[in-house]
């Protein structure tokens, strides 16, 4: 029997948590004194009646689940090197493959394709990065089932002397940028959901002339409704009939991809460099993965598989990157400079079938709203907590800051209503420094002073390529978003169905 993977994009996946990884249950520090790490040297607290009232209602609605970071493992049900790869390849394909055509209308057809590969490879070594640093730091201070923020944490903590008063920096860097990246994929989420139930409905009832602003209103409730779940066990479910519709979608996606297609000498092969971030942004979106591994390595029954030049990650990181290429490729060859924000708005409006697929993504993403709100709100909430004072205020304190969190999403959904402009500057401003800045800077910190001069020079190069990324990025996403509103009112092709 096989638990289930819950899915946080899709894109991202949510796993099971490991009751043996709790801080209580790690050992302390091998070799020293337990007191040079705070973290691990902290008594466990003791506990009131309404905290210990608190918690078993917790254990009660994800069954002795524990949530840590930004991945939830679980310690019962160890998966093959087979399954590792499925779900390597469902933690990293998502809203970011429908929007390749989008990026490479911004840097060329054979530009996006020869560069995608590149970014692809960039991307999948900080990952093996990652997965390194974790190993050498559990093995440096005896603990187990690290996720993201902690391996950066104990990277600096146990680092040079002078980088150590960073290390708690460096935790709240980071899970500020998973913040940030998972209410960005939730403002993404409901501009995808608008967008495709607009066209729907455009072509459904004639004569509508509601804006986009009216469906995110309409969203509201429903969206307010499925983000109220807490229980990762009940949205499991979802996160199965997502997956489905998901894979449904995609390939009947790729049948109209593949009809009808124009030569590749109507597309140009290199835009301008003015545009060429806005390429970075999508594709780094896209390949922002690297949370997924440590918990999929946890899960293995051979952890040594997952590396190596032909491990599982290796193997499914080219398969997800082939799925890219083809996307972003024939996506931008069938449509050209018309190809929106994500593939399923160029699909045929008057047929069906399209309609199907625009129905089977809006539902999908729908079902995974609530599984990407789950990170930030285990961020942010604990903070919030000690606040209020009985079980009971606790529980309506944390409806309403979730219904918060959702509103504040739809807000920043309403104010840039352009699914590729907003994913350009998501990817931009935190995907780079998730997927490509922190990574080297943690190898360097880990391992110094054994670090070679190759290696200094590797990790000074993918860093910097990383903040040019950022900036650039950013700036270019800012600047598309803001030309973006003055032309608001130009006229528009009208929508025929």
């Amino acid at each position: 029997m096989t638990y289930p993977v819950i899915s946080v994009r899709p894109g991202v996946d949510i796993f099971y948590a490991m009751p043996g990884n709790t801080q209580e249950n790690r050992p302390l520090l091998t070799g020293g004194d337990p007191s040079q790490d705070p973290e691990l040297a902290r008594p466990p607290p003791t506990q009131t009646a309404n905290e210990e009232e608190e918690v078993d209602d917790e254990q009660d609605d994800n069954e002795g689940l524990t949530a840590s970071g930004h991945h939830i493992d679980d310690s019962h049900q160890q998966t093959t090197s087979c399954e590792t790869l499925i779900h390597l390849i469902k933690g990293n394909i998502g809203t970011g493959i429908l929007a390749m055509p989008d990026g490479l209308k911004n840097s060329g057809l054979y530009t996006g394709t020869i560069l995608l590969p590149f970014i692809a490879a960039i991307c999948i070594h900080c990952m093996h990065i990652l997965i390194k640093c974790a190993h050498e730091l559990k093995e440096r201070l005896g603990v187990g089932g690290l996720d993201y923020a902690e391996v950066g944490y104990h990277a600096f903590s146990t680092g040079p002397s002078p980088l150590r008063r960073f290390a708690p920096l460096a935790r709240s860097i980071l899970n500020t940028f998973l913040t940030i990246t998972q209410l960005g994929f939730c403002c993404v989420y409901v501009v995808f959901i608008a967008a495709n139930v607009k066209q729907v409905v455009d072509c459904k009832l004639p004569g509508n002339e509601m804006d986009i602003h009216g469906y995110m209103a309409f969203l509201i409730i429903p969206v307010l409704a499925i983000a109220m779940i807490r229980s990762l066990k009940v949205l499991a479910p979802f996160s199965l009939i997502s997956n489905v519709f998901l894979g449904l979608g995609l390939a009947i996606t790729f049948h109209y991809l593949l009809t009808d297609v124009p030569s590749s000498y109507d597309r140009p092969e290199f835009k301008s460099w003015n545009q060429l971030p806005l390429f970075l942004g999508t594709s780094i979106y896209a390949f922002e993965g690297i949370g997924v591994v440590l918990p999929l390595e946890r899960k293995m029954t051979a952890p040594e598989d997952l590396r190596g030049f032909n491990g599982v990650l290796n193997t499914g990181m080219i398969l997800v990157t082939c799925g890219y290429i083809a996307v972003g490729f024939f996506g931008y060859l069938k449509y050209g400079d018309a190809v929106h924000g994500s593939i399923t708005l160029n699909l045929p409006p008057g047929d069906n079938l399209a309609q199907l697929v625009k129905i089977l993504m809006a539902v999908a993403i729908y079902l995974t709203y609530s599984l990407m709100l789950y990170v930030p709100a285990e961020i942010m909430w604990p903070h919030l907590k000690p606040r209020f004072h009985s079980h009971k205020a606790r529980r309506i304190g944390e409806y309403v800051f979730r219904a918060f969190l959702v509103l504040c999403t739809f807000v920043l959904a309403a104010a840039i209503p352009n699914i590729g402009l907003f994913i350009s500057l998501v990817g931009a401003m935190s995907s780079s420094t998730l997927a490509i800045i922190f990574p080297p800077i943690m190898e360097l910190v880990t391992f110094w002073p054994r670090v070679t001069k190759f290696t200094i020079i590797k990790c000074a190069t993918m860093c910097t390529f990383g903040i040019l990324c950022f900036i650039t990025g950013t700036y270019t996403s800012i600047k598309a978003i803001v030309e973006y509103f003055e032309h608001s009112n130009d006229p528009q092709p009208k929508f025929v169905c």
